[in-house]
């Protein structure tokens, strides 16, 4: 089994220093790397369509709350590009942020709105949770978060 692994190894590295001698004779062209759609944050005249997203709030501040307690915050957006978004997916930093979004594409001026909803069960102190969104506008993530307190009850252990 290791003669097999070795011999493999072998032909491996083999095939990969054919290639790259092979691969110093051709040029590698700039075409991708000046693409206009992934290396401008700008669309201008002349180049491609792209939807662009703009949060009200990026940050929503829930403030204090109890132990156990659900907390449900809207985040207002607006499509500013001048083609549809289309948010792919969006997932919590833990099973404690759970979002739901818009499953339709919003087109160029809409608004539209993402709802994340907090369960402190289990959670103490101050808390910081981010919701992380794909879509097809340029940079392709977005991260909105939610911050506060959640406070644990006292209990009385007299008896």
């Amino acid at each position: 089994m290791k003669k097999v692994a070795f011999l493999a190894s072998i032909a491996i590295l083999s095939l990969s220093v054919a290639c790259n001698q092979a691969g110093q004779e051709a040029e590698v062209s700039t075409d991708l790397i000046n693409n206009p759609a992934t290396a401008s944050e700008n669309a201008g005249e002349g180049e491609e369509k792209l939807p662009g997203i703009e949060f009200v709030e990026e940050v929503i501040e829930f403030g204090e709350i109890s132990q156990g307690e659900k907390v449900k915050q809207r985040f207002r957006f607006k499509n500013t590009g001048n083609a549809d978004l289309i948010i792919s997916d969006a997932k919590g930093s833990c099973g404690c942020t759970v979002p739901l979004w818009p499953k339709q594409p919003i087109r160029p001026g809409q608004e539209g709105e993402i709802e994340v909803v907090f369960d402190s069960n289990g959670k103490q102190g101050r808390q910081h949770k981010t919701v992380t969104l794909v879509t097809n506008a340029i940079p392709n993530t977005k991260v909105i978060a939610i911050k506060g307190d959640v406070l644990v009850p006292e209990t009385n252990n007299a008896q």
